[in-house]
Parts: C-alpha cells; sequence; structure tokens
C-alpha cells in the first residue's frame, strides 16, 4: 500500500514539475490575473453611488473643470439647426420654361380678350385656361380683371409680371417653399405700388407657371452644419475647491459623474457580464498567442520564455490599470515592451503579442483610437529598430528609442490634424501630445536598457547584450584562462575565430558561436598541465607519460563536466553550458585509445571505455562548434604542413565525426558542412604560413661586402636596423600564428 502511495505522489511530483504542466499553469494564472487587473477598474475602488443615487456628501478637495455634455450637445444642436439649406440650381433649364410659360399664358389670355363673345364667356374661357374650378370673390376679380382690362392696362400687366417672375427665379425657390409660402413668396416680388386688383392678376398668372428652379445640396448642408457644430466651445462646469460636488440622496448626473472620476472616486459599474466579456477577450488573445507559438515558433514554449511574456504582460497593465484617468495614457511604455520581446524572443513574436496587449488594453480601458494608432505604429518601429541595433553599444537601444519617438510624434501630429479642422485647431494640445509622443518613445528606450540586465538575470536568458559582455576579456573565467591555462586560452581564440566566420557562412548565430567557443574549454583550469597546450607553454614533462591510458582517458573526459560545474559557480547562462558539455559529444578519444590497445591488447579494449560521456551536440552553432575545436587542433599538431595537407585534414576531421554520428542531432545539413569546410580552410590559410630566413641572408651579404671609413659604418648601421626590423616582423607573424 505504502509502495503505491509512493510511487503516486512520485507521477504527482514529476507531473507538477513538468514543463506541459508549468505552461498551462502559467497560461490560465495570466488569464485570471489579467482578467482582475482589466475590470479592477471598475470595482477596485470606493462606489459612492447606489442605483444613480449619491450616498455622501461629496465636496471637491481641488478645483475641477468638467464639460457639461447635455448642454454641449444642446448647443450644438441649436447652432446647426440655424443653417440654411445650402442650395443648387436643378439641372434642367427651368428658368426658360417658366418664362415661356408666362410668355405663352399671356398670349393665350390676349387671344381670349380679342375674341367676339359675352364676357360670361370670356370668364369661362379664363377660368378653363387656369383650370379653375372654384369659385371665390378673389379669383373672379383676377379672372375679370383679365379680360376686361384696357389694351395698355393689359400690357402694364404683362411687363410687370415677367418683371416679378424674374425676381422670383433670381432669389430661387425649392419645392419647399412653394409648400409652405407659395403666396408670400410672389406678393413679395409684386411692386407694391400696383393696384390692388393689378396685383391681384400677377400673382394670378405666376401661380400657372411657377415651378421650384432650386433643390438643395444635402452634402454641401451637411458640411456646413458640420462645420457649425465643429465652432462651438464645449460648456465647461467649474467646481472650486470647496464646492458641493452631489449632496447626500440627490440623483448624480452626467456632469456630476465626470467630476467625481476627476476626484478619483469610482463611478463604473461592472456587473458579470462585463466581466466575463473581458475573461473572453483576455482568453483569446492568450489562445491566440500560444496557438502561434505551438504551430511556428515551438521553441518559446519551452521554459523560460512563457513565464516572461507572461511577466511583460502583466506588468505593462498593471502600469496602465494604475494610471489616473487624468493621465494621459501616452505615459505607457508599450514600446518597451516591444523593444524586450525582440531582444529576448524575436520580431515576429514580438509584433504578435504587442499588438494583442494593445487590443486588451484598447477595448477593456476604452483608449480612443488615436492612442491605438500612434502605439501600434510606435511598437512596430521599435521592433524594426531593435532588430538592428548594434548589441556591442548598448546605446543603440536609446537611439532606437529615439527613432520610435519621432515616429510617433509624427503619428501624433496626424492624427490631430485628421480630427480638427484648420479653424479651430488647438496649436498648443497639438504639440504637448506631440512631445508626450515623442516623450513615450525615448523613455520606452531607456526603460528597455535598464531593464535588459534584470531580465536577463532572472530568466537566464541570454540576449546579444549578454554575450556582448562574456565576450570580454576582462571577464573573470577568461583572465583566468589567460594565466592558468595560457595555451588554452590560445586554442580558444582561434576556434572562436573559425566558429564565427562559420556560424555566419550558414546564417547560424555568429555571435552565440565566437562566445562560447570562448568558454568550451573552461574545464581545463582544473587540471590545465594534463592538455598538451599548455605543458609547451610552461616547458614541462607530459604527466600522462606517467598514468595509465584509462586515467588519463577519465582526466581528459573530465573536462566538459568540470567547465559546466565552473560555468555554474561563475554565473554564466545556461545556453554557455550546453556547448561545454557538447563539444567534444560522445567521441572517442583516439590517442589514449590506441595506447591502451597496444599495452592492453585489442581484445581487452572496448571501444566505448574511451569515448566522452557526454550529449552530441544539438545545435548549428554547438555542432560548429565541435568541428572547429577538431580542426583547429588537429591542423596545430602539424609541422610545417602544406595547404593541400590543411585541406585534406579538414575534410578528414569532418567526414570522421559525420561518419562517427556525432553530427546527428544537430541541424546541419550536407549543403552547411560543405560550407563550413571551405571556411575553415580559408580561415586557417592565414594562420599557417613558412618563415624566411632572413638572417642568414643579411649575414651572407655582411661577408660578400668590403667596406672601409665611414661607408663601412653608415653600411654596417644600417644593416644592423635592417636586422631589427626584421626580427620585429617576425615576432608579430608568429604572433598573429598563435591567435
Amino acid at each position: 500500500m505504502l509502495k503505491h502511495i509512493a510511487i503516486l505522489i512520485s507521477k504527482i511530483r514529476n507531473l507538477l514539475s513538468s514543463e506541459k504542466f508549468i505552461n498551462i499553469f502559467i497560461l490560465f494564472l495570466s488569464l485570471f490575473i489579467l482578467t482582475f487587473l482589466l475590470s479592477s477598474r471598475h470595482f477596485l475602488f470606493h462606489t459612492i453611488i447606489d442605483d444613480d443615487v449619491s450616498r455622501v456628501n461629496v465636496v471637491a478637495s481641488k478645483k475641477i473643470e468638467v464639460e457639461d455634455t447635455e448642454k454641449t450637445r444642446a448647443k450644438k444642436r441649436y447652432e446647426s439647426m440655424k443653417v440654411k439649406p445650402v442650395l443648387r440650381p436643378i439641372q434642367d433649364n427651368v428658368n426658360n420654361s417658366m418664362r415661356t410659360g408666362l410668355g405663352q399664358t399671356l398670349n393665350s389670355v390676349k387671344q381670349i380678350r380679342e375674341l367676339k363673345v359675352d364676357n360670361s364667356e370670356k370668364r369661362v374661357r379664363i377660368k378653363n385656361l387656369f383650370d379653375i374650378k372654384e369659385h371665390n370673390y378673389f379669383i373672379n376679380l383676377a379672372a375679370d380683371y383679365l379680360y376686361m382690362a384696357s389694351d395698355a392696362e393689359y400690357s402694364k400687366l404683362a411687363t410687370n409680371a415677367l418683371a416679378a417672375l424674374d425676381r422670383i427665379l433670381k432669389n430661387g425657390l425649392t419645392e419647399a417653399d412653394l409648400l409652405e409660402s407659395k403666396d408670400e413668396i410672389i406678393d413679395k416680388q409684386i411692386d407694391s405700388s400696383l393696384a390692388k386688383t393689378h396685383k391681384i392678376a400677377i400673382s394670378f398668372l405666376i401661380k400657372k407657371v411657377l415651378e421650384p428652379n432650386m433643390e438643395e445640396d444635402k452634402v454641401a448642408t451637411e458640411l456646413a452644419v458640420q462645420k457649425v457644430i465643429s465652432e462651438v466651445k464645449p460648456v465647461i462646469i467649474t467646481y472650486e475647491k470647496g464646492d458641493v460636488v452631489v449632496s447626500i440622496g440627490e440623483r448624480v448626473k452626467d456632469t456630476q459623474m465626470k467630476a467625481l472620476k476627476k476626484l478619483g472616486y469610482n463611478v463604473n459599474r461592472l456587473d458579470l457580464t462585463g466581466i466575463m466579456g473581458i475573461f473572453s477577450l483576455v482568453g483569446l488573445c492568450l489562445f491566440t498567442t500560444v496557438y502561434y507559438l505551438k504551430n511556428f515558433e515551438g521553441r518559446f514554449l519551452k521554459m523560460p520564455y512563457p513565464g516572461l511574456i507572461a511577466l511583460l504582460a502583466i506588468v505593462i497593465n498593471i502600469f496602465a490599470v494604475a494610471l489616473p484617468e487624468e493621465v494621459s495614457a501616452y505615459v505607457v511604455p508599450i514600446p518597451a515592451i516591444a523593444m524586450l520581446l525582440t531582444v529576448f524572443t524575436s520580431s515576429r513574436a514580438a509584433l504578435l503579442v504587442t499588438m494583442l496587449i494593445l487590443v486588451m488594453l484598447g477595448v477593456s480601458l476604452q483608449y480612443p483610437v488615436e492612442y491605438i494608432f500612434v502605439f501600434m505604429l510606435g511598437a512596430i518601429i521599435a521592433i524594426f529598430t531593435t532588430n538592428s541595433v548594434n548589441y556591442y553599444r548598448r546605446m543603440d537601444m536609446v537611439r532606437a528609442g529615439f527613432d520610435v519617438g519621432l515616429i510617433q510624434m509624427f503619428v501624433v501630429l496626424v492624427m490631430f490634424l485628421l480630427q480638427n479642422n484648420t479653424e479651430n485647431i488647438d496649436l498648443g494640445l497639438m504639440v504637448m501630445k506631440m512631445f508626450m509622443g515623442f516623450g513615450n518613445g525615448l523613455l520606452s528606450g531607456i526603460l528597455a536598457l535598464g531593464l535588459l540586465p534584470l531580465v536577463e538575470s532572472t530568466f537566464k536568458i541570454i540576449t546579444p547584450y549578454g554575450l556582448a559582455e562574456l565576450a570580454d576579456h576582462n571577464q573573470a573565467l577568461l583572465r583566468r584562462l589567460q594565466f592558468e591555462a595560457p595555451g588554452t586560452y590560445h586554442h580558444s581564440l582561434m576556434v572562436s575565430n573559425l566558429c564565427e566566420a562559420a556560424a555566419e557562412s550558414i546564417g547560424a548565430n555568429p555571435i552565440l558561436a565566437r562566445v562560447a567557443a570562448f568558454y568550451h574549454d573552461i574545464g581545463k583550469l582544473k587540471r590545465p598541465l594534463f592538455f598538451i597546450e599548455n605543458q609547451s607553454y610552461f616547458g614541462i614533462e607530459n604527466p600522462h607519460e606517467k598514468l595509465t591510458s584509462r586515467l588519463s582517458k577519465m582526466v581528459i573526459t573530465a573536462h566538459p563536466k568540470d567547465g559546466v560545474e565552473l560555468a555554474r559557480e561563475y554565473g554564466l547562462p545556461p545556453v554557455i553550458h550546453q556547448f561545454i558539455i557538447q563539444h567534444h559529444g560522445d567521441s572517442l578519444v583516439s590517442y589514449f585509445y590506441r595506447q591502451a590497445m597496444e599495452a592492453e591488447g585489442a581484445d581487452n579494449i572496448q571501444e566505448e571505455q574511451f569515448r566522452y560521456n557526454s550529449p552530441r551536440p544539438s545545435s548549428k552553432e554547438a555542432a560548429i562548434l565541435m568541428l572547429a575545436d577538431s580542426v583547429e587542433s588537429a591542423v596545430r599538431s602539424l609541422k610545417n604542413p602544406e595547404q593541400e595537407m590543411v585541406d585534406e585534414m579538414i575534410d578528414k576531421i569532418i567526414r570522421e565525426k559525420l561518419v562517427d554520428g556525432q553530427l546527428s542531432e544537430s541541424p546541419l545539413t550536407q549543403k552547411d558542412l560543405k560550407t563550413v569546410s571551405s571556411v575553415f580552410k580559408r580561415s586557417l590559410r592565414g594562420m599557417q604560413h613558412r618563415r624566411i630566413k632572413y638572417h642568414e641572408d643579411i649575414l651572407q651579404e655582411l661577408n660578400s661586402k668590403s667596406l672601409n671609413g665611414i661607408k663601412q659604418a653608415q653600411l654596417q648601421s644600417e644593416i644592423e636596423n635592417k636586422v631589427i626590423k626584421l626580427k620585429e616582423s617576425e615576432e608579430i607573424q608568429e604572433n598573429q600564428g598563435e591567435g
């Protein structure tokens, strides 16, 4: 029973410590923390309103100004109603048509006047002409005047009617005008000095032909209304310090709610539905992140990257939520998060995570579109600039922040111009927002630079900045290597040059390969004199001559494990540990293996007994280090090597490593190996060179010359100077060969 319990406890412990469980735990913890943070704006602070009624007396603790939205809206509505419709002429030739119609009507009346019939018949014909059915005094009066007036009066009537029609058409007439005030419009344009009957007859004639000659331009009218509305200044309510903002039991108005917000009170209410909405939004963003990482960049689902991404998202949300509402959101350092994510993960992952953080903040905290747009472009530029900085110059990160600030300042200007018209633009506000956008970018660069070492040490993630620091030869381990194992140190320098060139040629990480090469043999510090490169430096006998082959093998193969122990002791990042332990893989220690076979017989020796007990290289950079380490050691052992010998040695070593399976777990391809081989050959070509016997040539020159006096002394001095220079030249060449 106890055994089963122990097994169960062991399984639970293994489950809880598994990477998959930790990732799921981080996912759900982030989900609840982010939901809580984004909802906290609504329910974490003291609520003073219950069902829109104040529970306390609130007195202003400072002078505040708030906009009375209702009065501002009413003022805008009133001003918009005063805007007259913008009219445009009807496209058809309506004016000429009405003038022609009036002329034809006058001619028809004239013809009726000339008929040889009685007046009653003329009245009937006039009414038929004008299609008049009803009978009233004014209609009869106008009809009678048309056929009873003298020719002179009728001529005057025609002239006045045409003049009145022209005046009406000139002022413009819409369909609405005809429906609402047709008689008034006509009467206003008839000469007031005319007799009443004369004016009634003119009105009678014009009504028959009058039509609208103008129509409303709705687009122009709407633009005019919007212009008037934009010019309306907000109605501002001022509360002086000590003024009562709201009394207990009073129903709180919109203006008072705004005032309470500015005083730091919470007036928002978030019910269960709202919380579930935020929960769903956060969940969707987290799911999108996990889905992307799993399908495209799975390495960032391994610890400690999920914890880093979650922490950065939580920190920026805390900053944004804790920000007082009267403070502009431009102080939220969104670009800093984009920069940090770019350095510690990748450009694509940084872009996705930053955009999703913006979605969560923008929707939950109701950021205006201006903030979203500025931060979005700022984050994109931050990712681009951070991805191209020189990691050996830390101030480049601040320069990247400067570039982000300039872009954000320009975007703020663009957004301000789009949202305001030139007649109502507030230059002071525009300049202030532009400086805030610039300051946000610059501050983000400074923050990212300052937080880099902290995040590196906390999460043990090596970055190009950390690698640049590790490459400093004043580092404690490298200093020890210089003085305690100088041969190993110089060997590491040569290997680092080979690794950097090879890694760059196949698209691997050259900085990582170079720095890892500096530290790959630090395990030799435990027993430096047991390695041949240090024996020759200190001029001692080989201690392996006093040991058996098996003991020598144990000493030699222990240095990767010793190196990892030293790396942990000196705080080197885990990624460097991998290079130290993997740079020999489980290769065969062939020298001592052959020595043991000679001493003990081939039947008594197993190959596995003389192999390194280390994992094989699992990355391109580690595989390159293994090859460079073997190649450099082998070529250094050659005496006066020809280039053909060097090339053959390089090809042989790479072929042996490949056949032995040492590269089976690395992603190097056959094409990569060919490229690496050619880079090694080209690099080692400059490290191996012949010596020219300058001294013998000069002595021979001295013996062959027989000069005397001043000329001989001058020649002797000249030759001695030449010897000194040639010695210096040879020393420089020797140093280059070792370096």
